[in-house]
């Protein structure tokens, strides 16, 4: 059995999750968010094509910064105790997706909290990279840099303020 084959079987996704772009994007952020405590890492992973990479570019939340490549469990390695400790709630606020055959590209604009429904805390855009293989969605890649002062949002992924 090939190393995707056996990654595969131990990654049992909730159907709806991987059903369609939307649906995985939704599921990525419901996986990271919630009160201070333990995550659903195993949901997280399923989520995720084996070898897929996570790469942030910028100052993240919980004070790394700079450019690093990460697989998902290096990813949860360094998050664990951070959302442990706190409260975290990340939503997608805008997303602008474009697909050629099995392949989409989704520019997800996003906002963190540390209340569920208090002001953000931190802006930025995820760019994520999903495919569709053997029957299901999966997430290759997201690279993802947070808003600053001399890197703010482009009006084009920024939401519409009503």
């Amino acid at each position: 059995m090939s190393d995707f084959e056996t990654a595969k079987s131990e990654l049992k996704p909730r159907p709806e999750d991987v059903d369609s772009p939307a649906a995985i994007i939704k599921a990525m952020y419901a996986t990271i968010s919630g009160p201070a405590g333990k995550r659903n890492w195993q949901r997280e992973r399923s989520l995720f094509l084996p070898g897929a990479r996570l790469i942030p570019i910028g100052k993240r939340i919980h004070g790394q910064q700079g450019l690093q490549l990460l697989t998902i469990d290096e990813w949860i390695d360094g998050v664990t105790d951070f959302f442990e400790e706190n409260d975290f709630w990340e939503s997608e606020v805008m997303c602008h997706m474009d697909r050629f055959g099995n392949m989409v590209q989704a520019f997800s604009t996003y906002e963190a909290r540390d209340l569920q429904d208090g002001p953000p805390i931190a802006r930025g855009i995820n760019s994520i990279q999903v495919v569709f293989h053997d029957g299901r969605w999966w997430i290759a890649s997201i690279v993802w840099d947070n808003e600053t002062r001399e890197n703010p949002i482009p009006g084009e992924f920024a939401p519409y303020l009503w």
